[in-house]
């Protein structure tokens, strides 16, 4: 396996933080999740800059620290936030600086998954269903157009999943 960078790169809920974890240990190498990446650097959490600045105010972030870590940063595991396809320049930023894993899971699992979630600014509304249907409408054709590997993240464990997504890297 080549030393670049692995994104993950799929919907909120995922289990991109979890699994990537997980990936880079049994990689050895450094963990980023750009979200909390945002946080750090931010001084705020992703729900504030989102009341503050708008979801076109966190996506500028989000663009900026992205670039930063892979310019910047050794080979790593990187966690992206789930709209991050949503940019035509990442997607061609991910795709020319590294392995990009699209990690899925059904609508059903996605809704089981954060249904109580109160963390993520898109989901604080009455019908959680109808907005992941309607996010992963729209995102589901990027992740897609810029994955190298699309890996349902429904077989167990997070431990589990980057095991069996660590084998399927190994053939590529």
């Amino acid at each position: 396996m080549s030393e670049q960078h692995i994104y993950l790169v799929g919907p909120m809920g995922v289990g991109k933080t979890t699994v990537g974890k997980q990936l880079a240990s049994l990689l050895h190498r450094p963990f980023v999740d750009i979200d909390a990446e945002i946080e750090s650097r931010c001084g705020a959490d992703i729900q504030w800059i989102f009341d503050m600045e708008g979801e076109k105010g966190f996506r500028e972030r989000e663009t900026k620290i992205l670039e930063d870590i892979i310019f910047n940063s050794s080979s790593s595991v990187i966690a992206t936030g789930g709209g991050v396809v949503l940019s035509a320049k990442n997607r061609q930023v991910l795709q020319a600086n590294g392995q990009v894993i699209y990690l899925s899971a059904s609508k059903e699992q996605l809704y089981e998954r954060m249904r109580r979630d109160k963390s993520r600014p898109l989901l604080q509304v009455e019908d959680r269903q109808k907005v992941i249907n309607q996010l992963l409408e729209v995102r589901d054709p990027l992740y897609r157009e810029v994955a190298d590997v699309v890996f349902s993240a429904e077989g167990g464990s997070a431990a589990r999943v980057a095991k069996v997504l660590l084998d399927e890297l190994s053939k590529h």
